[in-house]
């Protein structure tokens, strides 16, 4: 078996398609083990994020399983017609993270600059909420996104709450992310660090601190993608 490396965007497709060619092609059968993630990063020429985001796809089609610790499996194999995820998007996982980890950090710097008694009042009370849920041990997106909405809100710039409407969409639509972030962002072990991120931040925007806000944000970005290629 061999795998062509990978170029330009979207390589997480790529990598899905030709694993999904070579299981046409008879080169796995059912309970087989495929290659460990080391290896296809090798094969494909890439980062982990691209194979995690690949080995997702398969599992998500039904194609493969994964035992902790052990590997990943192949459950079943594609009819001959079957070939792109049919969750795919024009946006791709990797879009979106690029996208917050620029944007964002610039969004709450002016959010800590300019925010208002109104405005604080709001993300006081979602951030209220998050903890609330947080102590309930779940996590609910729309609190997380309600959030971050508000924190664009409280830049007092309309392109950058249009951005942020934007990206948030791109997330509801993109299945990927969602299934990323249901195995990743969801877990016990993450939820009480992503609240106490969340509570820095509103902190810093309160303080009008607008170096600390911007700093956090970047550290939260930057966690947030190694938590979502943690699959």
């Amino acid at each position: 078996m061999h795998f062509n490396q990978v170029t330009s965007k979207r390589l997480y497709i790529q990598i899905y398609e030709q694993i999904v060619e070579q299981l046409k092609s008879g080169a796995f059968k059912i309970g087989d083990k495929i290659p460990s993630e080391r290896e296809l990063c090798e094969q494909f020429g890439v980062s982990r994020a691209p194979v995690r985001q690949a080995l997702s796809a398969l599992e998500m089609n039904g194609f493969t399983y994964s035992k902790q610790g052990e590997g990943v499996y192949i459950k079943s194999l594609p009819a001959d017609e079957i070939n792109s995820p049919a969750f795919l998007s024009n946006i791709s996982p990797e879009d979106i993270v690029e996208a917050r980890m620029t944007i964002e950090p610039l969004i709450v710097r002016f959010a800590a600059m300019r925010a208002t008694k109104e405005d604080l009042e709001e993300l006081n009370q979602t951030i209220k909420l998050m903890e609330k849920e947080t102590k309930e041990g779940v996590y609910v997106p729309e609190t997380d996104e309600r959030l971050h909405n508000g924190i664009a809100k409280a830049s007092h710039n309309d392109l950058y709450i249009q951005f942020m409407a934007t990206i948030s969409n791109a997330m509801k639509q993109q299945q990927m992310w969602t299934f990323i972030r249901d195995r990743t962002v969801t877990r016990p072990d993450y939820r009480g660090v992503n609240f106490q991120e969340h509570k820095n931040l509103i902190e810093a925007i309160e303080d009008h601190d607008e170096e600390k806000a911007e700093k956090l944000m970047k550290l939260h970005m930057d966690n947030l993608y190694e938590r979502y290629w943690k699959v």
